[in-house]
């Protein structure tokens, strides 16, 4: 018996060794940082389908929105580190809510890239009841009418509040910001004239609808699916901001599973049909290798920054 178990044992050791690294073996937690319906949320959902069907475990997407997204952030960063918890992350959780709210993370240190998703193609968009038409019109009225007009975003540093700022820095007007838990009840409010604007790419479909009329995009080179809607860049051609969406893991993961969340988030962000989604949402899907995904994250942090002390903002 004693040689049976000695012989018995190193394929014992074997089983144990492969049934630890069988990655995954129950279903992944997917943290969307930003409350139900916005871009993100869409996003995350579209990649989470696909994604499960690729890892062949089921994807839950979960909602931690507050903090301009610094929440559902902190809650990743210190999640257990095994591949099991991930974030959707917005350029503007990342880079830019923890200027502006205290976090109990580091941007730069507490999380590992598995994938740049998009490019987020926004675009400056106004209820129709307004003669406006164009962003110079916008900026003469936002002259001639300090503080009439009022735009919305998913919250206080969120890319749609960094870009509108942006352009008030440049433009040299005063247009008042009425921050939202989410990008979809500030879509909802622009649509019943609530607001007259917003700078979102959950505007791409309200301006392709009629429900709002696109003054200008930035993000994307090009929107051949918004005709006669100029870049932003035709007016400001050093405008030097856009958002963007990353999927990330908690620091420290293994080397075995990051690899194997890495290469399923790639087969995935090469499949027609799920770029094909992405582009109906106003997002330009763009692979980018982990390294320059952490430089786009410290690009626009640095970018960020110097328009939140230039617009002065502050979190409330």
């Amino acid at each position: 018996m004693k040689r049976l178990a000695f012989l018995l044992a190193p394929i014992l050791v074997l089983g144990f060794a492969s049934a630890r690294a069988e990655f995954p073996d129950r279903p992944i937690t997917y943290i969307v940082p930003y409350a139900p319906g916005g871009t993100n949320d869409s996003i995350a959902r579209v990649i989470a389908e696909s994604l499960s069907a690729e890892l062949g475990q089921s994807i839950v997407v979960e909602h931690k929105p507050g903090a301009g997204g610094a929440l559902g952030a902190e809650f990743v960063a210190h999640a257990k580190p095994d591949g099991y918890t991930l974030l959707n992350a917005s350029i503007g959780n990342l880079a830019i809510a923890p200027q502006l709210v205290p976090v109990k993370f580091n941007p730069f240190q507490d999380f590992t890239p598995l994938a740049h998703i998009a490019e987020s193609r926004s675009v400056i968009a106004i209820n129709p009841r307004h003669s406006i038409t164009t962003i110079a019109e916008l900026i003469a009225y936002a002259k001639a009418n300090p503080g009439k007009l009022f735009y919305g975003s998913s919250g206080h540093g969120s890319p749609g509040n960094i870009s509108m700022e942006y352009l008030k820095l440049l433009a040299g007007i005063d247009i008042v910001h009425v921050p939202y838990r989410g990008s979809a009840p500030a879509l909802s409010d622009a649509v019943s004239g609530h607001i007259d604007l917003m700078s979102d790419p959950l505007a791409n479909n309200a301006v392709k609808s009629g429900r709002l009329r696109g003054l200008a995009f930035f993000g994307t080179p090009d929107a051949p699916d918004l005709p006669g809607v100029p870049s932003l860049l035709e007016t400001y051609p050093d405008w030097n901001f856009s958002g963007a969406f990353l999927a990330v893991a908690p620091a420290k993961v293994p080397k075995d599973v990051l690899a194997r969340l890495r290469a399923a988030f790639s087969k995935v962000l090469h499949k027609p049909e799920v770029i094909e989604k992405l582009r109906s949402m106003g997002v330009s899907p763009l692979i980018l290798p982990p390294e320059d995904a952490r430089k786009l994250i410290r690009k626009t942090h640095d970018t960020s920054a110097e328009i939140i002390r230039k617009a002065n903002i502050r979190s409330h």
